[in-house]
């Protein structure tokens, strides 16, 4: 997430504001112009708060939360996203996946002008694997895991008393990982194909990322 105002530029906008991205906060803010690429000082405006609507899914529910948040922040799909509700406490991050804004879906918004945030919560994600045992046989397995669990390509994943090993991941943008060593976060995994058993040269998949 990056912060944008609107002032003027001395080298291509002297007289009108336009759009500058902030790249240094404090008393002596500096900003580029993201019409010409000038960077220079700026007399910063205080910022005011604004309270998003965001409905957070997780698992198989939705619900609808509050959070607050600099009213310039400028969101965009697949941006992470921490959801802080003062009135019920929940914290949570999520993947933010569908932005409303001005009555329709937008890839991105500056935060006082969104209506709602739609996300998916990453503290825990459910992954599912396509596990195939022989040739004709494959079963769908489910692990619970932390959003940023690494899956490694090539690697043995045990899920309760299964050893599987990985071939191939489909990530949420419908691409395949297939690469022996490729790492993809399970916050962003669609779903994993693997094999059951232990084959002969596989990487030893979680030494570095705890017992789960």
């Amino acid at each position: 997430m990056t912060r944008e105002i609107d002032i003027e530029c001395p080298s291509c906008s002297p007289r009108e504001e336009v759009a500058h991205e902030v790249l240094k906060e404090g008393q002596s803010p500096l900003v580029r112009c993201m019409k010409c690429g000038q960077v220079h000082p700026a007399k910063m405006k205080t910022p005011k708060n604004v309270s998003l609507r965001v409905i957070v899914s997780k698992m198989d529910v939705s619900n609808t939360f509050k959070t607050d948040l600099d009213s310039e922040t400028v969101l965009q799909v697949d941006d992470e996203l921490v959801v802080d509700d003062e009135e019920t406490g929940m914290v949570c991050p999520i993947l933010i996946t569908s932005i409303e804004a001005g009555g329709k879906r937008v890839n991105a918004g500056r935060a006082e002008e969104i209506e709602t945030v739609w996300g998916r919560a990453i503290d825990e994600i459910t992954v599912k694997f396509s596990a195939q045992e022989g040739t004709d046989k494959t079963e769908v397995i489910e692990k619970r895991v932390p959003g940023d669990y690494e899956f490694v390509v090539g690697a043995e994943e045990k899920v309760g008393n299964t050893r599987l090993f990985i071939t191939k991941i489909k990530v949420r943008d419908g691409l395949f990982r297939s690469r022996k060593g490729d790492v993809v976060l399970a916050k962003y995994v669609k779903r994993i194909f693997a094999r059951k058993g232990r084959r002969e040269g596989s990487i030893q998949g979680g030494s570095r990322r705890g017992p789960w």
